[in-house]
């Protein structure tokens, strides 16, 4: 697109303009997820309120689509937007933290490993995902999940309000009691109704938790996935650890004897200091071939994958809700792992249940609390020329569980799923989306996203 169609935006916004032109164009419009490759025409680096609601006028004036990018780690790269203007927040990154009320404020800019540290420091935190460089807005709009999921809920269930810019260029602020039905949207229905730039969370008390993986050999699947469905749920909610197969990575932390062997296992997260060893003996019963647990500060384990998963790699994505895991899907399961198309491949069935589980249905936008499990499909390497394989691995895997699904997918991470999986994804709470939308953007100018369209 010509660099004329974006011309005026530099004088329209206080922050930095990039267009096509600037030597620093195809670093500023590279996400995390190098499988995805969109030219904006332009690029804003909002520093306030005022930036943001300036340029999302300025798209609606030109007729440009519009994309908000915060840690730009979105898998299906709807951080971006080919032709249009990205609205990035990464200059909006404060953090402040109130220690007394348990609270933190955090920018639409900010990652969630700054968001550990500033907690941490006064023995706080908010739940939230796995990879330190995700940034807080895009995981929180769809949900939340991590290390603490069990244990405290979604990242969704601990916002208590929320500042947005909304499509008209007005700002607002909600809670539960202001715009309720904006707030009830946001938590768990995406970047659909407009720009968060700030987010205000409870935090709970949580310094030192006992966690690392636990892994065996590949060709104990059957027998350690059905121990641990059947164990984890009668756990008290302290104890948390998601099922995960991988490829045990190259690094020094691992003893080189079982480098590149595939392997299946728990991830812990225990935030019960004094049982976590009486809580865990029953895995270590089964004679792990690695077992990486022990007391480390939270901001570690929510790191942990930080090193291995940087930017700049190949992604594809696939994810689903289950409410069970039966034998026939633990068989799936192996199959599709032991076939890994890299060893940075992979899947994590996270626990849904606990903390999570007891918030109803229509209490969030995120609606499947019934759901016991939530299910991510990996196939990632550095190697441009394997996104195919990626794909057809990931694809292919996800078709074949798909009959032990509750035919939907975390909103977080799914690429391009079509408009029919979106809308099952946002499930019963779908028709209550439409109105929100319609109140709030009813000209869909927040369409950059797993749409929902406005009734």
């Amino acid at each position: 697109m010509a660099t004329s169609t974006v011309a005026g935006l530099e004088g329209a916004v206080r922050g930095r303009v990039v267009t096509s032109g600037d030597a620093d164009y195809d670093e500023s419009r590279s996400l995390f997820n190098a499988m995805i490759d969109k030219r904006p025409a332009a690029i804003a680096y909002c520093v306030d309120e005022q930036d943001v609601a300036a340029a999302i006028g300025f798209a609606r004036e030109r007729g440009l689509r519009l994309a908000v990018r915060g840690g730009g780690h979105n898998g299906g790269g709807l951080g971006s937007v080919d032709d249009g203007l990205v609205i990035d927040l990464s200059q909006m990154s404060e953090i402040d933290v109130d220690p007394a009320a348990r609270m933190v404020r955090v920018q639409g800019g900010a990652v969630l490993k700054d968001v550990d540290a500033a907690t941490h420091a006064h023995g706080l935190a908010v739940p939230v995902g796995i990879i330190g460089t995700t940034g807080v807005g895009g995981l929180t709009l769809g949900g939340g999940t991590g290390h603490l999921t069990r244990t405290h809920g979604l990242t969704i269930d601990h916002l208590v309000s929320a500042t947005v810019v909304l499509a008209d260029g007005s700002v607002v602020q909600v809670d539960a009691e202001r715009e309720p039905e904006l707030f009830w949207a946001i938590r768990g229905g995406g970047g659909n109704f407009g720009v968060v730039t700030s987010f205000s969370f409870s935090c709970v008390p949580v310094t030192n938790v006992v966690a690392g993986p636990m892994w065996w050999p590949i060709e104990r699947t059957e027998e350690i996935f059905s121990w641990y469905r059947d164990f984890i749920g009668d756990q008290p909610l302290e104890l948390g650890g998601f099922f995960n197969f991988h490829t045990v990575p190259p690094v020094d932390m691992f003893p080189a004897e079982y480098h590149m062997h595939k392997v299946c296992g728990i991830v812990w997260c225990c935030t019960d200091l004094e049982r976590a060893g009486d809580l865990l003996a029953p895995a270590r019963a089964l004679d792990p071939i690695i077992d990486g647990v022990g007391e480390v500060p939270l901001p570690a384990i929510n790191g942990a994958f930080d090193g291995l998963y940087t930017p700049g790699d190949q992604w594809y994505w696939r994810s689903a809700y289950l409410a069970d895991i039966p034998d026939e899907a633990i068989a799936v399961n192996k199959e599709w792992c032991e076939r890994m198309p890299s060893w940075k491949s992979g899947t994590h069935i996270y626990n849904a249940d606990g903390a999570a589980a007891r918030v109803a249905n229509d209490e969030t936008a995120w609606a499947f609390r019934h759901a016991r499990w939530v299910q991510v499909i990996i196939g990632v390497d550095s190697d441009p020329a394997a996104a195919p394989a990626l794909r057809e691995w990931a694809v292919g895997y996800s078709e074949a569980l798909r009959p032990y699904t509750l035919g939907a997918g975390y909103v977080n991470m799914m690429m391009d799923d079509g408009q029919e999986r979106a809308r099952a994804s946002y499930g019963d709470n779908y028709t209550r989306l439409t109105r929100v939308k319609a109140q709030y953007d009813p000209e869909n100018v927040f369409s950059v996203n797993q749409n929902i369209a406005p009734a």
